[in-house]
Order: structure tokens, then sequence, then C-alpha cells
């Protein structure tokens, strides 16, 4: 029967003890998160030196955009040489005035930016070049005519997502104003593809006629 009334003394001091350590962490958090707070890195730090004037992506699309107009430049000039019919060969035409004058604006619109333009073709495209200059006759044309409709597909899109995405205002606005050029341009192609597909037996029916 002593026992049990013992005093409790020592839970009662453990539960105090408890309680005050509790406090004295609560009360110390802030000023421990302050200082690891002071002592992180700057968050904004980047975009303080950098402000978002080009992204990469605007920087890449210039670089790309050159590359592609030099290739068209010069597998225009072939098909001028090597093309067939007169629908080749005024593509190409059409391809060497349109894609200069696009180089053109795309150099005055990278201008003031550190932004080095490309003024040789891709290793792909040098092989579609090499690939196209020992054809002839209508395997040219043909030929021709299927690269550069998967040309201008991938160009229509590339120049639709930098004029929706850009981050430039100069290179958003070429993309945005030679994307018609480039729309027109895969129409072209498509029907300069389709008669180039046909053209056997197109020549077949009048031979019969």
């Amino acid at each position: 029967m002593k026992d049990s009334h013992k005093p409790k003394t020592p839970v009662g001091q453990f539960t105090l003890l408890a309680a005050s350590a509790s406090l004295l962490f609560v009360l110390a958090a802030p000023a421990t998160f302050a200082q690891s707070k002071s002592s992180d890195p700057a968050p904004t730090r980047a975009s303080a030196i950098n402000p978002a004037t080009r992204t990469p992506s605007d920087s890449t699309f210039a670089k790309e955009a050159a590359q592609g107009g030099v290739a068209e430049v010069q597998l225009g000039k072939l098909a001028e040489e090597k093309g067939t019919t007169k629908q080749v060969k005024d593509f190409g035409r059409r391809m060497v005035t349109d894609h200069t004058k696009a180089d053109d604006q795309l150099k005055g619109a990278v201008s003031g930016e550190n932004i080095t333009l490309p003024n040789e073709m891709t290793a792909s495209d040098k092989a579609t070049y090499d690939h196209l200059s020992k054809l002839s006759g209508t395997a040219f044309d043909k030929a021709y005519a299927e690269d550069m409709v998967k040309d201008h597909e991938k160009d229509v899109n590339s120049f639709q997502r930098e004029a929706n995405d850009g981050k430039n205002s100069s290179i958003k606005s070429f993309a945005s104003t030679t994307l018609p050029t480039l729309q027109e341009h895969l129409k072209l192609a498509r029907d300069m593809n389709s008669s180039t597909s046909g053209a056997k037996n197109t020549t077949k029916t009048a031979t019969h006629s």
C-alpha cells in the first residue's frame, strides 16, 4: 500500500524537461532556418544576369534555319541543272530565289545577337546533295521531289513552333514572316511529287493517244 502512494516526481520532471526541449527547438527553428536560407544561393541569380530575351531554342532555330537555307539554295541550283521537267526546274529556281532572300532576312534578325550563323550544309544535307547529283532523268526528278516534301514538312513545323513559342522578338518575327512562304513551298513540292511519281504513266497515256 505504501508503494502506491510514492510521489511521481521523476515522471513529472521528465515531462517538464521534454516540454522545455520542445519549446527551445521551436524558438530556435526560425533563427536556424534564417541562417540556412541566407547561405543558399539566390534562386534568381541566373535570370538576373541573363534576362530571357533569347532562349537556347531561338539560337538553335536560327542556326538550323540558316543551314537549311544553304541546302535549299544548293539543291535548287542542282534541280535547275538536272531537272527534266519545267515544273522541277521552276521549283528549283524558286528555292534559290526565296531562300536566298530568307537567308538575308535571317542575318538581319540575328544582327546584334551573339549568334554565328553557319554558311555550310549539314552532313546529312551534303549526303543528300551527293546522292541527287549522281541521278539523272526522271530518277532525279522523283528523288528531288520526295526530298523537298520531307524537307518542307520539317521546316513548316519548325518555323511554326518558333513563331508560336519563340522568345526573341526579331527571330520570332522572322519565323512568322517566312512561314507562309514555306507553306506555299510545301504545297508546290507535294504537287511536284505527285507529278513526278506519275510521270511514266502520263507518258504512256500520251503515247497511246
